[in-house]
C-alpha cells in the first residue's frame, strides 16, 4: 500500500500507469464521485491485491469465500464497495487478499447513535471489533432511559461486531456534572443504576459496558472509582466487560473540570479497558487547528501508559473535521463539523490547494465562500491516519476508538484494513 500525494496537474489515468494498477482500481479505491477533479495535496490510496476474482454467473459470495478458504467479513474489508452486503454481479473484481502483510493486531471500537444512516452503519462494521451504541442517559434517581437501539444490535450480531452499552450522564445541553453529582453520592441511587445497567445488559445481550462521564468534579473522583470497581466486579461475572472514556491528561495534577475527577492509575486498574479521548484539541468554539495534533496526542498517550498498562489502552481517532470562518472571534460564529471527505471536496469545489502540517501531522487548507468570506479547514486524511496508526504500533496499545462512525471514511477503513489485523471475538446475539 502506498498514500499518493497528487502534485499539480496530476490526473488519476497519469498516476495509475506511474503505479502500474488501473484508474478505475484508484477511483474504487478511493471512492472518488468526481475522478476528473483532483486538488494538488489530496491524498490516494494506491492497493495492490495479491488474489483477485472476476465474478462469474451463478457465483454467490458465499461460494467465492469458500473457494479461497477466507471468511465473509475478509471479502467485505478487501471490498469496501460491497458497503458489507452479500450482493454481487458478474464481471466484478473482488480482491480476496492484498501483497501487504498486516503489521500489528489490535482492538477497533467506534460510536454510533441509533440514527446513524443505516447503509453507513453496515459498510463500516466489517472493520470494527465492537461497537458502542451512544448513548444510555439516566435519572437524578438512577434509572435509565432507553433508547432505540434494536436495529444496531441486529446488525452488529449478524456481522459479528459485539456491541457495547455506553451509558453517558447527560441532559439535553451536554455532560452533566450535577448529575454525576447525585447518582455517585447516593449508595442508593448509584446501586440501583447499575442494577439497572447489569439488567440491560443481559435483557439485550451487550457485550459489556462503555462509561462515558466526562466533567466529573474532584470530590466525586473517590465515588466514581468505586462506582468502576463494582460494576467491572458485576460485568465480569456476567461474562462482559468494562470500557472507560478519559479525557487526554498529561499529568496527574492537571487542573480544569475535564481532567481534575479523573485518577488514571485508580481507573485503569478498575477497569477492564480505557479510551483515551486524544481529539478535540480544535474545537467548534475555539481558534482554527488539527483536532488531534499528533505531539498532543503522543505526550497524552505517553502519560495514559505510564499510569495504566498499554494492553487496556485505546487511543481515540476523530473522523471528522471542522471548516472555521474567519477573523476568528472567541465565542463567535463557531466552526462546521465536516467529515474527512468533504474536506476534500471543499479544497476540489473551491480550487484550493491542500497542505499539511508536519507538526500535527494534519492537513489543512483555506478558501473563500460565495460571499467572499475566508474559512480554515482542518480534516483527517490517509497521511494523518497513518501518523496514528503508527503511534498504536510505536505504544503498543490495545487499539483504537473512532469518535464517530456518523460520517463516511472509506480511505480509512480499507487502509486500516491493509495494516492491521483487525481483532474478531465470538459474537451472539443469545
Amino acid at each position: 500500500m502506498l498514500i499518493h500525494i497528487v502534485a499539480p496537474g496530476e490526473t488519476v489515468s497519469g498516476i495509475a500507469a506511474t503505479y502500474g494498477v488501473t484508474a478505475w482500481q484508484i477511483i474504487q479505491d478511493n471512492q472518488l464521485t468526481e475522478p476528473d477533479r483532483l486538488t494538488p495535496g489530496q491524498n490516494l490510496l494506491i492497493l495492490y491485491p495479491a488474489i483477485t476474482h472476476i465474478v462469474q454467473k451463478g457465483d454467490t459470495l458465499q461460494h467465492i469465500a469458500e473457494q479461497y478458504a477466507v471468511d465473509m467479513i475478509s471479502l467485505y474489508r478487501n471490498n469496501y464497495f460491497l458497503g458489507g452486503k452479500p450482493f454481487i454481479v458478474p464481471g466484478q473484481k473482488l480482491t480476496i487478499s492484498f501483497r501487504q502483510p498486516k503489521s500489528f493486531r489490535l482492538s477497533v471500537n467506534g460510536y454510533a447513535y441509533p440514527f446513524i444512516n443505516m447503509d453507513l452503519y453496515q459498510a463500516t462494521l466489517p472493520y470494527l471489533t465492537t461497537v458502542s451504541i451512544f448513548a444510555y442517559r439516566f435519572t437524578s434517581d438512577g434509572h435509565l432511559l432507553p433508547l432505540e437501539d434494536e436495529q444496531l444490535l441486529r446488525h452488529a450480531f449478524a456481522m459479528g461486531v459485539m456491541p457495547v452499552m455506553t451509558v453517558a450522564p447527560l441532559n439535553d445541553d451536554g455532560f452533566d456534572s450535577q448529575l454525576i453529582s447525585d447518582v455517585l453520592q447516593n449508595q442508593m441511587v448509584s446501586r440501583r443504576l447499575m442494577d439497572e445497567i447489569l439488567a440491560m445488559v443481559q435483557e439485550k445481550n451487550y457485550g459489556g459496558v462503555d462509561l462515558d462521564f466526562e466533567y466529573i468534579r474532584a470530590e466525586d473522583s473517590e465515588a466514581y472509582v468505586r462506582f468502576v470497581q463494582l460494576l467491572q466486579q458485576a460485568l465480569q461475572n456476567m461474562g462482559k466487560t468494562l470500557n472507560i472514556d478519559l479525557a487526554p491528561k498529561t499529568s496527574s495534577s492537571q487542573s480544569g473540570l475535564l481532567y481534575e475527577g479523573q485518577d488514571y492509575a485508580a481507573l485503569g486498574e478498575a477497569t477492564d479497558t480505557a479510551l483515551i479521548m486524544t481529539y478535540e484539541w480544535g474545537y467548534a468554539y475555539g481558534p482554527p487547528g488539527a483536532v488531534a495534533p499528533i505531539d498532543q496526542v503522543r505526550a497524552a498517550m505517553w502519560f495514559a501508559i505510564s499510569q495504566i498498562p498499554r494492553e487496556k489502552l485505546l487511543m481515540g481517532i476523530p473522523n471528522y473535521g471542522y471548516d472555521w470562518p474567519l477573523p476568528f472571534s472567541q465565542g463567535q460564529n463557531p466552526a462546521q463539523s465536516i467529515a474527512n471527505p468533504q474536506g476534500v471536496e471543499l479544497a476540489v469545489n473551491n480550487g484550493r490547494a491542500i497542505f499539511y502540517d508536519e507538526n500535527a501531522a494534519t492537513p489543512w487548507f483555506r478558501y473563500r465562500d460565495q460571499q467572499g468570506r475566508e474559512h480554515e479547514v482542518w480534516f483527517e486524511d490517509p497521511q494523518s491516519i497513518n501518523a496514528k496508526l503508527s503511534l498504536l504500533r510505536q505504544f503498543s496499545l490495545k487499539g483504537a476508538g473512532y469518535w464517530s462512525l456518523m460520517r463516511p471514511f472509506p480511505q480509512n477503513w480499507q487502509m486500516l484494513n491493509v495494516l492491521m489485523d483487525i481483532e474478531r471475538r465470538d459474537v451472539s446475539s443469545k
